[in-house]
């Protein structure tokens, strides 16, 4: 039935300005639509999708976890950036921390062995 996932979709209230947010974050545009970008980064082959919209982020709202070799300097990169981070995290599997983009939406970074 389901091949993959394809993307990850968020809803952002103002798309020029969320898509330069991102591209800060080394993500890439791959594809732009008339409400909507798809970005990659990495090597992944997940992309997120962009659309401005109305219905803004919601508290449990589905969200993107990335993965990071070093947890610790994701954490200070995205701080130095000026990113609203949450304190890392470490429960018997993983650390990871949450942030935030400019509408609110919620994105988490991990690390594991």
């Amino acid at each position: 039935m389901f091949e993959r996932i394809d993307t990850i979709c968020l809803t952002v209230s103002n798309l020029p300005e969320s898509s330069t947010w991102y591209q800060q974050l080394g993500f890439r545009i791959s594809y732009k639509g008339d409400n909507y970008q798809v970005l990659t980064v990495g090597n992944s082959e997940v992309s997120l999708t962009l659309e401005e919209g109305r219905n803004l982020a919601k508290e449990n709202q589905a969200y993107p976890i990335f993965f990071t070799k070093d947890i610790q300097h994701t954490y200070r990169e995205l701080q130095e950036k000026g990113v609203l981070v949450t304190e890392i995290q470490d429960d018997s599997d993983n650390r990871f921390f949450n942030f935030y983009d400019l509408d609110n939406n919620k994105l988490q970074v991990c690390f594991w062995e």
